[in-house]
């Protein structure tokens, strides 16, 4: 039985809608399992051995279809850069715990900067890279600004402990929030950035998470003598 108004064999408005939705979850589909592919091969290879050909491979595809999604291997890699910094963010996010200290806080947030690099050695790499503006990735100008402003997204983080810290009398009130921000920012990354290439695989992590929680303290109870 057809609908008032419609002849037979003609699509409604709703089942054109419906298809137009299901070709756009099949796009992002497709345009998932590409970055999930890409992401294995830069973890194993490393960026510069990847190609877009080993991608397509990777992904079962050809590398027309990569290129109906992505217009480079730099904005693949960009998009997951991209992708892991926001889920970081989200995840950080959640951290600022007003029950618990500031220096506890602080404490949390490098536990999960510790173990968000630590399942990903390759994307620590370039992100360093790209934070000390060697930029080997050729990011588009478009790409920098929209990864800075999403990492600067994570910064603030730290912000708001010490600036709890210091509303609550934990740290003095003059602490310049500016400059121990970047100071910590540089703890982890240096701490991280030492151990995650070198030595033993098997205590990498134990290594890691001993300097830091080691370098913290060294932090916090500098904070409180200013």
């Amino acid at each position: 039985m057809c609908v008032p108004g419609d002849r037979p064999g003609r699509t409604t408005g709703g089942e054109a809608l419906g298809s137009e939705r299901r070709r756009e979850r099949e796009k992002e589909q497709r345009r998932s399992a590409i970055l999930r592919a890409a992401r294995k091969e830069f973890f194993e290879k490393g960026f510069r051995s990847v190609t877009v050909d080993t991608i397509a491979r990777r992904a079962e595809l050809s590398k027309g279809a990569i290129y109906l999604y992505f217009k480079s291997k730099e904005e693949i890699y960009a998009q997951i850069l991209l992708r892991d910094i926001d889920k970081f963010h989200d995840r950080v996010e959640t951290l600022l715990d007003t029950s618990k200290s500031a220096s506890d806080n602080l404490r949390q947030y490098a536990d999960v900067y510790a173990a968000f690099f630590l399942s990903d050695r390759e994307l620590f790499r370039i992100f360093m890279n790209f934070m000390l503006q060697h930029n080997p990735v050729n990011f588009t100008p478009n790409i920098n600004d929209h990864i800075v402003k999403s990492t600067n997204q994570t910064v603030i983080i730290i912000e708001q402990i010490l600036q709890m810290g210091v509303n609550r009398g934990e740290f003095p009130p003059d602490l310049n929030i500016r400059v121990c921000r970047n100071a910590l920012w540089g703890l982890l990354n240096g701490i991280i950035a030492l151990h995650i290439f070198s030595g033993r695989e098997e205590t990498r992590e134990e290594r890691v998470r001993t300097q830091l929680r080691e370098g913290l303290e060294v932090f916090i109870k500098g904070l409180r003598a200013v």
